[in-house]
């Protein structure tokens, strides 16, 4: 084994890295500025740990929320890691230790928002020996990204301040505008942007639309009795709306917390903890809820109103199934959310990016094409093929070769050098002529007309089909210009074929049945069907760790993960040895951990 092998062998239990991560954390320790981008649950945190691990001093982490960072430093702690987080809600005499500790080179990682980063600038930075920056969550510091926040604009003093000390920023979310505006605020230094894969293939995808009040409720609870004990979040757009849900839910005997920003500090925090550690199945909550939670076992999350934007709805649902086992998400999309949403769009200081935002939102719940190859396609990863896990995939519409119909459409955006919005590409290819497409002298290209025979509506439709299938993109920093994509040049240039789905206008019948959607696997029953793993084994281990948890203190996940579990079930290893052995249990869980479990699985075997 390689030392870095080591380091995570022996901190993290794991045997082998994940995608991405072993090049990341080489760059990283050759003192080189990094920017990462990498899916919720997808492992970014070992890119910077492990390297704070292997390196002299402190590795400082600018971190935007409390909750995040003590989840954190839990974590880290509960692997035998000297980590700490300076923050407000430490008393002075705490956080003076950790000022020390930190001084006296004993904290590997140092937790701290950019607030307090600012403050101590010209005190306990100076004076320590920093090993490297890592800035999490590092969309905030775009006016671009999805959770814009001004405290992070300063972040760019960082290089002017400690010209030697590596930077490496960290996001799960973030569009290729973000991507450029993060490297320019922070001014990164010649940084490698490593951009991981941001498929999670775990996660089922289901959009369910237009549902009334009623039928969203039965949905909810239907949706829930299949996940028996198994925890999930409810994502609403208001406040008064959490506490209606879980009201209506708490009335259906099923244990639920509401959070939102309009409730005391001591009640949210309640809420997080009690879910963190168990004691309710569901939190019902506004966007304010989630960005501090590494619960691992989250297995399913409900958005009860469309999302304002593809950002916000893939941070949400990637809360979902962290630990990599099967896990669902529903989104409820209906008329009402949209223009609500778009108000809010209009009014905000941003109108146009946000507007723009919520239009890709609304294209990928209204789609009829894999949802997933829509969603990669946002993020810039281009997936030719469907995944199978998706509603869409489950019940396929009907498909014909368009290829014909998409290399109009890209020629005439080809031909007006790809400076010219829908509108403008739609009165083109249908020989509409105004005053401003005669001005600009499209009516002489040769695309000019060549759609005539189909509908304008009927081009929106395949023209947002091209978009979520990659052809073309939407520069919406450039007055919306239509892009044509490297997977459009392929069908332009004749070198592949593009199949679109059928437009049928023909409205649904009231007395019309549904088609029955095929059952997906519960967790339980994929677990059963692929290993002979004993169920009262697993509760035994559950209550064990539940018992261990409670007596430190912490949330049970911290002490060992679902999948860990499932593990040691399925493997019930007698000996500390081969307790060592399974993947997620490190040096230091072993010693601690091992003996209670052996000893209960003994008991089994």
């Amino acid at each position: 084994m390689t030392q870095m092998q080591q380091v995570l062998k022996a901190y993290f239990g794991y045997d082998s890295f994940r995608p991405l991560q072993e090049e990341i954390i080489h760059h990283l320790l050759g003192k080189k500025d990094t920017l990462v981008l990498m899916p919720t649950g997808g492992g970014k945190s070992i890119c910077y740990q492990l390297p704070a691990l292997m390196s002299e001093g402190t590795a400082v982490i600018i971190s935007p929320l409390i909750s995040l960072m003590k989840d954190q430093v839990e974590s880290l702690r509960a692997n035998g890691v000297a980590a700490g987080a300076l923050n407000s809600m430490n008393s002075e005499t705490e956080n003076s230790a950790l000022r020390q500790a930190c001084l006296n080179g004993q904290l590997k990682l140092l937790y701290i928002s950019p607030e307090k980063l600012l403050a101590e600038m010209d005190y306990l930075l100076r004076d320590m020996h920093i090993s490297l920056f890592a800035i999490d969550e590092a969309h905030c510091i775009s006016q671009w990204g999805h959770d814009f926040r001004p405290e992070y604009t300063q972040l760019g003093i960082l290089h002017e301040r400690f010209p030697n000390v590596p930077i490496i920023a960290l996001t799960a979310t973030a569009d290729k505008i973000t991507r450029e505006d993060i490297v320019k605020q922070l001014h990164l230094q010649e940084p490698r942007i490593f951009i991981s894969s941001f498929d999670r293939p775990n996660l089922s995808l289901t959009v369910n639309r237009s549902f009334q009040q009623k039928e969203k409720h039965k949905a909810i609870i239907d949706f829930i009795r299949k996940h028996p004990g198994e925890s999930g979040i409810i994502y609403c757009m208001s406040r008064s709306k959490t506490e209606d849900v879980a009201l209506m839910l708490q009335g259906q005997g099923i244990r639920t917390a509401v959070y939102h920003a309009g409730l005391s500090p001591s009640l949210r925090e309640q809420a997080q903890d009690d879910f963190i550690n168990d004691r309710v199945q569901v939190v019902c909550a506004t966007i304010a809820f989630g960005m501090g939670i590494d619960k691992s076992n989250v297995r399913w999350v409900i958005h009860y109103n469309l999302p304002k934007s593809m950002e916000n709805f893939y941070q949400e649902i990637g809360r979902a199934g962290r630990d990599g086992l099967p896990s669902d998400t529903l989104l409820f999309y209906s008329l009402s959310d949209l223009i609500l949403l778009t108000k809010f769009a209009t009014e905000s200081g941003q109108r146009k990016i946000n507007i723009e935002k919520l239009q890709r939102m609304q294209q990928y719940a209204e789609a009829d094409i894999c949802r997933r190859r829509i969603l990669l396609n946002y993020f810039g990863e281009n997936r030719t093929y469907d995944c199978g896990n998706c509603d869409v995939c489950k019940n396929p519409p009907e498909r014909f070769d368009g290829t014909i119909i998409v290399q109009k459409a890209l020629s005439a955006i080809a031909r007006t050098e790809q400076q010219i919005g829908t509108r403008m590409l739609v009165d083109i290819l249908r020989g509409n002529l105004n005053a401003e497409l005669k001005e600009k002298g499209y009516h002489q290209l040769k695309t000019y007309g060549v759609g005539r025979e189909i509908p304008a509506r009927d081009w929106q439709d395949y023209l947002l089909q091209m978009l979520q299938l990659g052809y073309i993109e939407v520069a919406y920093n450039e007055n919306n210009h239509l892009k044509i994509a490297p997977a459009g040049r392929e069908v332009l240039f004749g070198r592949e074929h593009a199949s679109l789905v059928v437009i049928k206008r023909e409205e649904k019948t009231e007395g019309k049945k549904r088609r029955r959607k095929k059952e997906t696997p519960t967790l339980a029953q994929s677990l059963e069907n692929a290993n002979t793993e004993s169920t009262d084994l697993f509760e035994a281990l559950r209550a064990l760790r539940k018992r261990l948890a409670d007596e430190e203190v912490l949330p049970a996940y911290i002490v060992m993960s679902d999948k860990v579990l499932h593990l040691l079930a399925q493997q019930r290893p007698t000996t500390i040895e081969a307790f060592g052995n399974i993947s997620g249990i490190g040096e230091y869980k072993k010693k601690k951990y091992g003996k209670d479990f052996i000893e209960l699985i003994r008991r089994f075997v």
